[in-house]
């Protein structure tokens, strides 16, 4: 190492500077300003805000997983609630059906002695009974007796350790796990069974019944019967009418080509097994537009139903279906569509040809209408003349039976008035009487309350003299206690006044008396001087102005300020959550009184 590289020693050095050199010749020249205890307390602590930041951190990841269980027990709720609707929704439709078959069994009776059909019905019905409920004692009822016995066993010992009786609790084990075995056995033969009767069903061919292609014309290209064969007087017509048959049933066969042919492009489970098809189609159809937040609750009702499939494709899968179901509508309504017109065109048609018809009557009859008029026209006139002289005549005989019957009215309102003068008589006779009842009766009632009134207002006046009396006796009582209160606090205070004269005699048994010492007083005391002696050494460190603010250390030391950061590195810190976690931190210092504000806003 050259002279050069040697570090220079600094000894331009004041007089006043003295002290300065000293200590840093004492502690090294590239000694710190801190002392080595110094940096064990920065370090400790260092060391409890990170234990402390790692604690928050701790909480913040409790929090989450907090937060992920409450999402996940919502989604399982809601999921709960739509599969419950569902359940009631089979469980009604179960009801009905049992509902049916009773009523079709019960209404069906024999059309003769030899029909046994219908007894072998009712009794396979009655064995098929016999075998549901004993099905239902093998196997559910007791799945459901273990559950009381476990509710039982669990109630029984919950005040109780496990440790205390092992060998039950593995009895208890093993028999649930025997259930299990048996349930998981009886299921596996259930599926068995199901698979064999459901291949039973498809040998049968049922399916071409439960299609719904009886609204689809068989024969597209032939003209109903009632056209071909109708009686039209105008050839051209009946040419333009079959023209239009025609021209329609080639537009809806090529709509209804096109539609076969899309539903042929794709497969009928579009790829998928038939099993989880239907499984798929029916966990669609339970989250209805009516559910709220339908599309996430599917979603995610799809992916626990299928994990080995991807999101996209339980999307592309659901594209697939909606566009099946799509084009199964349109063709539905196309059929539809085809068979009204059809109707309607056949409707015109008929309707047409029948006025075809009438029109062409009409010129027939025209001239025979003609010839007809005159003959019509003198029957006519003759017919009016006969029903004059019959209208006056009916005339003339309504205003005799007209005068006839006013008179009687007037003779019957005669007789009705002088009936109800006498009534009316006979009602004010009973009206006077019954006034004189009530009048008596309101005096009697009078009277029995006048002498009730004056038994209760002597029971009153004895009532309040016991009353008063007690009064007294009381107001008495209370002043004793009183004055009896006042002495016993005269005789507190008196002894309380008593021992502190003992006490101040005894503080001046024992005060010290300094002697006057007025330079000692005026002059200046030891830490002074220290602190003058300090000033020099750091005057040159003193900044060029007051900082009355925080420090960025005591800004990173708030828990609110980590929290706050943590929250924003885990991208939460605009939830719900980071609000109330923030809202519920405290500040490291409680703040003044003097700075919360009363107003409420």
């Amino acid at each position: 190492m050259s002279a050069r590289d040697l570090p220079t020693f600094i000894t331009t050095y004041r007089a006043e500077d003295v002290e300065k050199l000293t200590l840093r010749m004492k502690n090294g020249l590239g000694s710190s300003k801190y002392k080595q205890g110094e940096y064990e307390r920065f370090q400790a602590i260092v060391d409890a805000k990170r234990r402390e930041s790692d604690l928050i951190g701790q909480k913040v990841q409790k929090s989450r997983c907090a937060a992920k269980a409450t999402k996940e027990s919502s989604l399982l709720r809601q999921h709960r609630q739509v599969w419950m609707r569902e359940r009631h929704r089979l469980q009604k439709a179960e009801e009905e059906a049992e509902k049916d078959i009773h009523a079709f069994l019960e209404q069906i009776k024999p059309n003769s002695i030899t029909d046994s059909a219908i007894f072998s019905l009712q009794e396979y019905n009655l064995s098929l009974e016999r075998e549901q409920e004993a099905f239902k004692i093998a196997t559910v009822e007791p799945v459901y007796q273990l559950r009381d016995d476990l509710r039982f066993r669990l109630g029984d010992m919950q005040h109780q350790q496990l440790k205390e009786r092992p060998s039950d609790w593995e009895q208890v084990v093993q028999q649930i796990n025997f259930v299990k075995d048996q349930q998981n056995d009886i299921t596996a033969k259930l599926h068995a069974e199901y698979l064999e009767t459901e291949e039973e069903l498809a040998g049968l061919g049922l399916e071409k019944y439960f299609t719904s292609t009886s609204d689809i014309p068989v024969d597209s290209e032939n003209i109903p019967g009632e056209i071909l064969d109708a009686d039209c007087p105008y050839p051209e017509l009946k040419d333009s009418l079959i023209q239009s048959f025609q021209s329609l049933s080639e537009t809806y066969q090529r709509r209804l080509q096109s539609l076969q042919e899309q539903l042929q492009r794709t497969d009928k489970f579009c790829g998928w097994c038939p099993d989880d098809h239907e499984l798929f189609k029916f966990t669609v159809s339970l989250y209805t537009q009516d559910v709220p937040n339908h599309r996430a609750l599917c979603m995610d009702m799809l992916l626990r139903l299928f994990p080995q499939r991807t999101k996209l494709e339980l999307v592309e899968h659901e594209r697939f279906l909606d566009l099946q179901s799509f084009t199964l509508k349109q063709q539905r309504a196309l059929t539809q569509r085809w068979k009204r017109d059809l109707d309607e065109l056949q409707a015109r048609a008929l309707v047409t040809l029948q006025e075809a018809k009438h029109a062409h009557q009409e010129e027939l009859e025209l001239h025979r209408d003609r010839q007809q008029q005159r003959d019509i026209c003198l029957h006519l006139r003759e017919k009016l003349q006969k029903w004059r002289a019959q209208q006056e005549e009916v005339a003339k005989l309504e205003a005799a039976i007209a005068a006839r019957q006013l008179e009687e009215e007037q003779m019957s309102v005669k007789r009705e008035k002088e009936r109800e003068d006498d009534m009316r008589s006979q009602q004010r006779h009973k009206v006077r009487q019954f006034y004189l009842k009530q009048q008596r009766r309101r005096e009697e009632l009078e009277q029995r309350d006048q002498e009730r009134l004056a038994a209760l207002r002597s029971l009153m006046e004895e009532q309040a003299g016991r009353d008063r009396k007690r009064v007294h006796f009381r107001a008495d009582l209370l002043q004793r206690r009183r004055e009896e209160r006042g002495m016993r606090e005269f005789e507190r205070r008196r002894e309380e006044q008593e021992r502190q004269n003992r006490l101040e005699a005894l503080r001046k048994q024992v005060e010290v008396v300094a002697e006057a010492d007025s330079e000692r007083m005026m002059g200046d005391t030891k830490a002074w001087r220290s602190r003058r002696l300090n000033e020099t050494e750091f005057e040159l460190q003193r900044p060029l102005f007051s900082i009355n603010t925080y420090t960025d250390i005591q800004i990173a030391s708030d828990p609110r300020v980590r929290a706050e950061q943590a929250l924003r590195e885990a991208g939460r810190h605009q939830s719900q959550y980071a609000k109330q976690v923030l809202s519920e931190i405290k500040p490291p210092k409680p703040p003044r009184r003097d700075t919360k504000s009363t107003l409420q806003f």
